[in-house]
C-alpha cells in the first residue's frame, strides 16, 4: 500500500467541496493549483477562485500559473513530489503536467462518460431531458474527458429539479466517488475501463448567450428543461416587448400548463398573480424572474409594479 501524496486542481465551488473531503479523510495534500485571479464585477475587483480560498484557509501550498507550460511552474510542481494528481473542473493539462505523477493524474467529472463530456454536464443533462446522470472518475488523457474509467455512480434527476439542485447533489456523489477512487489507488485495485465512442454520445457544449436564449416555439417541455437546466446560473434568457419597450429578462423558475388555446405563440396572459406564455402546447407559467436593473422576483411581487397589455409578447 502506497501512502499517496496528492496535488489537487480546481477552480470552482464544485472543487471545494471534493477538495475539503480528500483532506478530511487524512490524504496528504502536497499543493493546489487554481485558476490565477481575476478582475470582476462593475468595481473590477480582484476575485479569488473558490478552491484559492479554500486552500489560503487551510494553509495549503498554493500554485496559480498563468502557462502550465511554464518552466518555472513545471519545476515547483515536480518540486512536491506528488505520485497522485486529482483533478475536479479545472482546465485541459499538456502531457508534461499529466504525466509527471508516479499513480498518473484523475479527474473527477459530473456525468456518466462517456456522455456529457465538456464544459457544462449538469446543465445540458437537464437541458436535454435526461432522467438519470452522475459522476465519473477516469485517468486523463490528452483529449477532454476521453480517458480510462475507473469509477462511475448514477443519480436520478427528478422532473422539477434544477442545475443548482443537481450541482449539490452531485457534489456530495462526487465526494464520495473521489474518496472510493483514491482507496482502490492506494491500495493498487485500480481496474480501468476505456471509454467506447458512438455517434449516440451527446457533447456538454460551453453555454453562450446563444444556447440560453429561450426558443418559444418549442415544445413546453424543451423550454421547461432549459430553464431549470440553466438555473440559477448563466439563466435562461428571453426578449419581453410591450408596445414601445423591450426587456432583456432572466427566467429562474416555470412550471408547464398543459391545455389547448389559441394565442399566438409568445403571447402574455396576466392574471393579479400569474404570468403565462403561450407555446403551442399549452403555456409556460412564470415562477421567477428578473428584469434589468431589478432584483429576481416572484411573478406576483412584479405584478404588483408592472402591467403587461394584451400585446406583450416574449421573443
Amino acid at each position: 500500500m502506497e501512502k499517496l501524496r496528492i496535488v489537487f486542481m480546481g477552480t470552482p465551488e464544485f472543487a471545494v467541496g471534493i477538495l475539503d473531503t480528500i483532506i478530511k479523510n487524512n490524504y496528504e495534500v502536497v499543493g493546489v493549483i487554481t485558476a490565477a485571479d481575476k478582475p470582476a464585477g462593475r468595481g473590477q475587483k480582484i476575485k479569488y477562485s473558490a478552491v484559492k480560498e479554500y486552500a489560503l484557509e487551510h494553509n495549503l501550498k498554493l500554485l496559480q500559473p498563468t502557462n502550465l507550460k511554464d518552466e518555472a511552474f513545471l519545476s515547483e510542481l515536480k518540486s512536491l513530489e506528488a505520485n497522485l494528481q486529482v483533478v475536479v473542473a479545472f482546465r485541459m493539462l499538456p502531457e508534461v503536467v499529466w504525466k509527471m505523477p508516479k499513480l498518473g493524474t484523475f479527474n473527477l467529472h459530473a456525468s456518466l462518460l462517456p456522455n456529457y463530456r465538456g464544459a457544462a454536464p449538469i446543465n445540458w443533462a437537464i437541458i436535454n431531458g435526461e432522467t438519470k446522470t452522475g459522476v465519473t472518475t477516469f485517468f486523463i488523457d490528452d483529449k477532454i474527458d476521453t480517458g480510462a474509467m475507473i469509477l462511475n455512480k448514477e443519480i436520478n434527476i427528478s422532473p422539477n429539479e434544477n442545475a443548482g439542485e443537481l450541482h449539490d447533489r452531485l457534489m456530495v456523489l462526487g465526494n464520495e466517488t473521489v474518496v472510493e477512487t483514491l482507496t482502490l489507488i492506494e491500495k493498487g485495485n485500480v481496474v480501468t475501463t476505456i471509454q467506447q465512442d458512438n455517434p449516440e454520445i451527446k457533447t456538454a457544449y460551453k453555454l453562450n448567450r446563444e444556447n440560453c436564449k429561450i426558443d418559444w416555439a418549442k415544445p413546453a417541455t424543451e423550454i421547461h428543461n432549459l430553464i431549470r437546466g440553466l438555473s440559477p446560473y448563466p439563466t435562461a434568457w428571453s426578449f419581453i416587448k410591450d408596445n414601445e419597450q423591450e426587456w432583456n429578462v432572466k427566467i429562474y423558475e416555470a412550471k408547464i400548463i398543459s391545455e389547448k388555446h389559441s394565442y399566438n405563440i409568445g403571447q402574455i396572459i396576466t392574471s393579479k398573480r400569474e404570468i403565462k406564455i403561450a407555446v403551442k402546447d399549452g403555456f409556460i407559467a412564470i415562477l421567477s424572474i428578473q428584469f434589468p436593473g431589478k432584483k429576481k422576483m416572484q411573478a406576483n411581487e412584479l405584478l404588483n409594479g408592472i402591467t403587461f397589455s394584451e400585446r406583450a409578447q416574449a421573443e
